[in-house]
């Protein structure tokens, strides 16, 4: 899904001990929060706003489990943006764990620029789509 470049966003966490599950690794749901958590500050730090200039919902999301991560570990989640459609752009993600340098794991989430008054998708706004252009993966 992504290769070693560099990523147009990274985001560093810690494994909390909420996140784990009975069996001592990190739930696998809890993947998913770490996408978001990644997503959240991306669009704040681009844009100074937690929304990318527009309002988004996720109509999509995946994850490709690689390796279990643990408490106490520290993360880091690197995000690219992928195809940018009419509506909807993708988010691409790769976890991995600082210390090891392993890949824990891959994600895509399909966000879709959407009016909430008229409970449907909209054209993604020029200033957002030229934000995401900028910073597209080649």
């Amino acid at each position: 899904m992504l290769s070693c470049m560099a990523f147009a966003f990274t985001h560093r966490l810690d494994v909390r001990f909420r996140d784990c599950d009975s069996m001592g690794h990190v739930n696998n749901a809890v993947f998913f929060t770490y996408f978001e958590q990644c997503r959240l500050t991306f669009w704040r730090t681009i844009t100074g706003e937690a929304a990318p200039l527009a309002r988004v919902i996720v109509a999509r999301a995946e994850c490709d489990y690689r390796a279990p991560a643990y408490f106490g570990d520290q993360l880091e989640v690197g995000l690219d943006v992928g195809d940018v459609g009419g509506s909807s752009f993708v988010l691409l993600y790769e976890l991995v764990n600082t210390a090891t340098s392993r890949l824990l794991a891959q994600g895509r989430t399909v966000m879709v620029t959407y009016d909430y008054a008229a409970g449907k998708s909209t054209p993604i706004p020029p200033a957002t789509r030229e934000l995401l252009e900028q910073l597209k993966r080649a």
